[in-house]
């Protein structure tokens, strides 16, 4: 599905990662993998693999498949899903290689419907601290206009979030926050 490369392990040699669809087949589609290839001499040799970073094929509701993107930045492996129909979603996942695992340091997370709200998370896994802001919106008649009507803003703390590029998606952990009573999961 896709391809990228780039120095994940800080050797200043660059990996390359592959997303793939596999044969499997759920009620959600079809079954992807993410795999992470190092060089060794010129072959490149199969590193890390996971079946549960990268969401099933049918998993985007009406907006189909909620692949999106994976990249590489600054040693950081980020992924992106997306979905929805008139009430929209996305979250981006970053991962870091720390004791031979990539370790989930980072995920931001928007949902929302257009002329109504949008919520949005900011959460930096390693310090265990988020942010959270709701945006609410009143659209003119045409739709060619919004403006924010009010906005709710909140910072928490929730450390010992341990997910792995292997574990991702295998449970969810419920978050709500203190004041606004947002519930969302990673």
């Amino acid at each position: 599905m896709e391809e990228v490369t780039g120095d994940l392990d800080k050797d200043s040699i660059p990996e390359k990662v592959i997303v793939y669809n596999t044969s499997d087949s759920t009620e959600l589609g079809t079954k992807r993998e993410i795999h992470i290839f190092k060089k060794t001499n010129s072959t490149w040799a199969l590193w890390k693999k996971s079946k549960n970073a990268i969401r099933s094929s049918d998993e985007g509701g009406v907006m189909g498949d909620p692949y999106g993107f994976i990249e590489i930045k600054k040693g950081i492996l980020i992924i992106g899903h997306a979905g929805g129909s008139n009430w929209k979603w996305n979250y981006t996942d970053k991962y870091r290689l720390k004791n031979g695992e990539f370790e989930l340091i980072g995920f931001s997370y928007t949902e929302g419907q257009y002329c109504h709200y949008f919520n949005y998370i900011d959460f930096n896994i390693v310090t265990g601290k988020y942010n959270y802001k709701k945006e609410y919106f009143n659209c003119t008649e045409d739709r060619d206009e919004s403006k924010v009507t009010k906005t709710e803003i909140e910072t928490c703390i929730k450390k010992g979030i341990k997910l792995t590029l292997n574990n991702r998606n295998s449970q969810e952990i419920r978050i709500v926050t203190k004041k606004y009573k947002y519930a969302f999961s990673i």
